[in-house]
């Protein structure tokens, strides 16, 4: 199976620590949070990935190879200028072409989501997009779900009057299995992002759904959340080894 992790970003929240090292090759227990993202995609079935670049790409591609020694199959898509997370998904159309589904994770998200319970369910739902989602207050996004997990709204970035009425609290967590029949709803060659330009579109389409967070997740956009993360790993809060990994630091 095949999926995308998107490590385009320049991560500039994180002032110094990625000044000039990506957020993908931040260390979490001495090992780049990446290598944590790639393990548990193989743990799931996922064997072929693709991992769109901008920032120090050589940076990664030196680290990972073409993924040999991960018993993975590596494709770089190096963005000269950033495409966005939609524009980058889109210009990978025909990697994913063939593809019943594939999955689109965020270059800076540590879970040890179980991937193919998600993956079942979007089956079963012969989902267009299913977005994986936990409980939040007062997040960037918001989703509302109806009794069968279907998604009835999807707000991103919403100010304080599109808040008021908003009462889920369900939100986006930055992971997605995504059908190629999304291909045609992203315009092609100009940057876009899924979650403020393609999921609000679609969700009148009925074929968008949203599966809870049943695991640990950790949105690494801050030195204190980059040391949280470590600590779940640590405290094995985050149930991903990386012990039988030891070359990956």
């Amino acid at each position: 199976m095949r999926a995308m992790v998107l490590c385009a970003g320049l991560g500039t929240r994180l002032g110094d620590l990625t000044r000039a090292t990506p957020k993908p090759m931040l260390r979490l227990d001495g090992k780049p949070l990446l290598a944590y993202i790639l393990h548990q995609l193989q743990r799931h079935g996922f064997d072929e990935i693709a991992i769109n670049l901008h920032f120090q790409p050589e940076v990664i591609q030196r680290h990972f190879g073409d993924g040999t020694r991960l018993g993975l199959r590596l494709t770089y898509s190096l963005e000269e200028q950033l495409l966005g997370t939609a524009g980058g998904v889109k210009r990978l159309e025909d990697f994913f072409r063939n593809e019943a589904e594939f999955l689109v994770h965020y270059g800076d998200i540590l879970t040890d989501q179980n991937w193919s319970e998600m993956l079942r369910f979007h089956r079963e739902r012969r989902a267009l997009v299913t977005l994986l989602v936990h409980q939040r207050a007062r997040s960037s996004s918001i989703v509302r779900l109806d009794q069968e997990g279907r998604v009835t709204a999807f707000l991103e970035r919403p100010g304080e009057g599109e808040r008021e009425g908003q009462r889920s609290p369900w939100v986006n967590s930055g992971v997605c299995l995504c059908s190629p029949e999304i291909f045609p709803q992203i315009p092609p060659k100009i940057p876009c992002d899924l979650p403020r330009d393609v999921f609000p579109t679609i969700v009148s389409t009925g074929r968008v759904y949203g599966y809870p967070l049943s695991g640990y997740r950790c949105a690494i956009d801050s030195a204190a959340r980059l040391a949280e993360a470590g600590a779940a790993l640590a405290e094995r809060h985050c149930q991903i080894s990386l012990s039988r990994h030891g070359d990956l630091s």
